[in-house]
């Protein structure tokens, strides 16, 4: 049930107002907060503001009172105590631009909602938030959880994680987004918080496009057992915790982005599955699919650190047409022929256990449709 709106509120202000936007705005409302969107588009604005819905993005959904909306940056974020980001991973260095001077003398944290990497840099959103706002990394967090946008904004019970160099930003934020059906956890792990949310966009890709080919539960269950593993050995070489992947950024968003129909990242592979080219399955999208632009940068990523990808090089191959979306099968569990362990590359033995436990939760619980998390504090 939404709080009505109270002039002694904090205020929020969330740029960008697609789904997941506007669901976390909803989030922070029902919370106790007063929160103002930015919508790029006026008429967006004038909905939200005036119908408290975002028929577009949101369908059947009521806003609650206490959210507004403008598509005045200077206006949402007039006032603020905590700034969160929402836009598109790779418009995201253009927006900050016209964001900065508005934050100039703040000290607020400034919290990105992305699951992406910029194209150009490899940078995480993080990386170009302090690049571009030359602000204390200490003031920056990331929210990142199995956190589909239409199952939040009708208020069905879920978690997430925030992450922040700070411990007390990190609690901070964490307060501020939870209500009775969105609880937040923390923790100090930016970088695997961070590359959790924008891997398993990546699988997620891969399970699309095996059940838009017609494959079945086996194989989907074996790339989502499989790209735990490369999500995990991916974030480790970039210096994230290993118990971070098997926590709500890793284990519990994989589950929920690869078995549910909700998912940009599943419907994109699902549509290139079943043999739209990548330039049709853009076309057709409503609104960005973040693993799409991520597949390069991540390749890249990972051959200058010595990592094998298979899963996400045959996706590549998918995307630029070099590959049958029916013969990307056989190859995605493996990089060759040469029978391997299971173990991950950076594993040893008193941590193997941990993952084979991980895996194990991964099979069931995308078996029977339930998500879950470890290894975040409360």
């Amino acid at each position: 049930m939404s709080r009505k709106p109270d002039t002694a509120a904090p205020r929020v202000a969330v740029i960008g107002s697609g789904s997941w936007g506007t669901t976390f705005g909803k989030v922070l409302a029902d919370g106790g907060a007063h929160v103002t969107m930015w919508a790029r588009r006026a008429e967006l604005a004038h909905e939200i503001r005036e119908g408290k819905r975002n028929s577009q993005y949101l369908p059947g959904i009521n806003l609650p009172r206490s959210m507004t909306a403008t598509h005045q940056l200077a206006e949402a974020l007039d006032g603020a105590e905590q700034v969160y980001l929402a836009v598109s991973s790779q418009a995201l260095r253009e927006n900050l631009t016209a964001i900065r001077p508005l934050l100039a003398e703040g000290s607020m944290p400034v919290v990105s909602l992305m699951k992406g990497v910029e194209k150009r840099s490899g940078l995480r959103m993080s990386q170009v938030i302090e690049q571009e706002l030359g602000c204390d990394p200490n003031r920056i967090a990331v929210a990142s959880g199995p956190n589909l946008a239409l199952e939040i904004a009708r208020q069905q019970p879920t978690a997430a994680v925030i992450a922040s160099a700070s411990q007390e930003t990190a609690e901070a934020v964490a307060r501020r987004s939870r209500n009775a059906y969105f609880r937040s956890f923390v923790n100090t792990d930016v970088i695997g918080t961070e590359f959790g949310g924008v891997l398993k966009n990546l699988i997620a890709v891969a399970i699309g496009i095996v059940d838009g080919v017609g494959y079945g539960e086996n194989t989907k269950a074996s790339i989502i057992t499989r790209g735990l593993v490369e999500m995990t050995d991916f974030a480790v070489a970039q210096g994230a915790q290993p118990e971070t992947l098997q926590g709500l950024a890793g284990l519990g968003d994989l589950i929920a982005t690869c078995q549910s129909p909700l998912s940009r990242n599943n419907t994109a592979g699902r549509l290139l599955g079943q043999g739209y080219s990548f330039q049709d399955v853009v076309k057709q999208m409503d609104q960005t699919a973040e693993g799409l632009a991520s597949v390069a940068p991540v390749l890249q990523l990972a051959r200058a650190a010595g990592i094998r990808m298979p899963i996400v090089e045959q996706v590549k191959m998918v995307l630029d047409g070099t590959m049958n979306p029916r013969d990307i099968a056989p190859h995605l569990t493996t990089d060759d022929d040469k029978p391997t362990g299971e173990r991950t590359h950076h594993g040893d033995d008193s941590s193997s256990g941990a993952f084979r436990r991980a895996f194990q939760r991964a099979l069931d619980q995308f078996r029977h449709g339930r998500g879950g998390a470890a290894g975040d504090r409360p």
